[in-house]
């Protein structure tokens, strides 16, 4: 099992940027994909982005051009920088590792990040 700690959040105002960070317990080395994902209040848990040990990325069509995930092997971080946010992507973000590459089916989650944007 994989222990996930999410930070980074916070209030921030229409137009401005965060930059969320996971710390994983373990070496990432040889977990094959990483994400994050979101969820408001009242509603489910959407996939934010995802990035693979190689590099390679994926965004949710609300994320592409303005988020970035990035990945760090060497210190075992995984990390979402946000740029032009809006009141809409107000939620709690968390981070994701997918089973099989953590020892639970439901895969390993962080406790969440807090992200408000004020109008």
């Amino acid at each position: 099992q994989v222990q996930l700690v999410e930070a980074g959040g916070g209030l921030v105002q229409a137009g401005g940027s965060l930059r969320l960070s996971c710390a994983a317990s373990r070496s990432v080395l040889r977990i094959g994909v990483m994400g994050w994902y979101r969820q408001a209040p009242g509603k489910q848990r959407d996939l934010v982005a995802t990035i693979s040990s190689g590099g390679g990325t994926n965004y949710a069509d609300f994320a592409a051009g303005r988020f970035t995930i990035s990945r760090d092997n060497a210190k075992n971080t995984l990390d979402l920088q946000m740029n032009n946010l809006r009141p809409e992507d107000s939620a709690r973000y968390y981070c994701n590792v997918p089973w099989p590459y953590t020892t639970t089916k439901a895969g390993s989650w962080g406790q969440g990040t807090q992200v408000t944007v004020s109008s």
